[in-house]
């Protein structure tokens, strides 16, 4: 199981799905985010801005990591907190110039954001097209 699917439980008639392990990489700093940015001169970057007080967050958040599919060397995929570190949210904001929503996925390339969606529209990216 993921550690958010960890965080957060699962109710019983849960126990029998089987959920896609995730690769997720906590991102807490804006040292990381500086990182990030340079790794994917190499890598495409995923991050995962998700609100841990909202239903539809946790509901889109789930769903993603049902229908991820995609193997480590893919991408790395941060999964941002955005309540506990605000300070990086904003900074992400203001680095990649994309305004902030949650649930929220950002795709980095090559130093920039190239696509981006928020709430159920995540669940539409190709992530295949990005790798």
């Amino acid at each position: 199981m993921g550690f958010i699917k960890k965080l957060f439980g699962g109710e019983a008639s849960e126990a029998n799905k089987v959920v896609n392990e995730m690769p997720w990489l906590r991102l807490t700093t804006i040292d990381q985010l500086n990182e990030l940015k340079s790794a994917s001169e190499s890598k495409t970057q995923l991050i995962f801005k998700h609100s841990t007080r909202c239903g539809v967050s946790r509901m889109v958040l789930r769903q993603f990591e049902e229908s991820y599919g995609c193997s480590n060397e893919d991408f790395d995929v941060y999964y941002l907190d955005l309540l506990s570190y605000r300070d990086v949210s904003n900074a992400i904001a203001s680095m990649f110039q994309v305004m902030h929503q949650s649930p929220q996925l950002l795709i980095v390339k090559n130093g920039v954001v190239v696509a981006h969606a928020s709430h159920g529209a995540i669940l539409d990216v190709d992530l295949k097209s990005f790798v």
